[in-house]
């Protein structure tokens, strides 16, 4: 597979993904995952990596498990999140079917081997996969527990140079107080890292925004939700928000 010439402002991204994003907003769909939320992330997908933008996804796995929520019931946090790590496999898997219904390309690259299903993640062969224009989904976080896929999704960006991180929510950017509670709630357009973390915005765990800050890795938040918001991003459009070092 040649990769297309890049008509788009940004080389390679890193998407991240909620797995609450893939499950949509209506009856039973809120766990597992919705059909058509899956085909139009997809759509989404392909549509940057059609206009030649290199793009690594890093998804949740909310929408069937969450480690931390199961160990305040009383399963050990080590066990639990190693379960979270699983459902992030399961949507990393659904997000390649997806992507290859519609012609494109993926390789799922998990962090606890699970030879049958994906490729272990391996740095050098994610590259060679992100410039054959295949994307490449990084499942199971880091592999380890305590740390979430939003840590996992600032390390990956970090180790394949990428440069953007997008974090796609149902959010459509960060605001001074939650939205959905607050009907006076603020967007910015632009905020810092150390504006994040000092008023606990918690667009990201502190873990995953350190990592961020020290490897002066862009940050845009956007919405999921908003019909072709990554395209307009890829293109350079200022979507959501922005956070960078300063």
């Amino acid at each position: 597979m040649t990769p297309p010439s890049s008509t788009n402002t940004y080389r390679r991204i890193l998407l991240k993904l909620s797995g609450e994003a893939l499950a949509g907003n209506s009856g039973d769909s809120r766990f597992g995952i919705d059909a058509k939320v899956l085909d139009d992330v997809c759509g989404e997908i392909a549509g940057v990596v059609n206009a030649g933008t290199q793009l690594a996804v890093v998804i949740g796995g909310g929408n069937f498990f969450r480690g931390i929520s199961a160990s305040e019931s009383g399963i050990e946090r080590a066990t639990a999140d190693y379960i979270g790590m699983l459902a992030t496999v399961m949507n990393s898997l659904a997000i390649q079917q997806g992507l290859k219904q519609i012609g494109v390309e993926a390789r799922v690259q998990s962090a606890i081997p699970i030879s049958p299903v994906s490729e272990p993640y391996v740095r050098l062969r994610a590259l060679k996969h992100l410039n054959l224009g295949r994307v490449v989904i990084f499942a199971a976080g880091t592999g380890n527990p305590y740390f979430t896929t939003d840590t996992a999704a600032s390390l990956r960006a970090a180790e394949i140079n990428a440069d953007i991180l997008v974090k796609a929510t149902k959010v459509d950017g960060v605001y001074d107080k939650d939205p959905v509670k607050f009907d006076d709630a603020t967007r910015y357009e632009k905020i810092s890292y150390d504006q994040v973390l000092q008023q606990r915005l918690g667009v990201m765990d502190a873990t995953a925004i350190a990592l961020c800050r020290d490897n002066n890795m862009a940050l845009r938040v956007l919405s999921i939700e908003e019909p072709g918001a990554l395209t307009k991003m890829a293109q350079g459009q200022e979507i959501g928000t922005l956070i960078t070092g300063s």
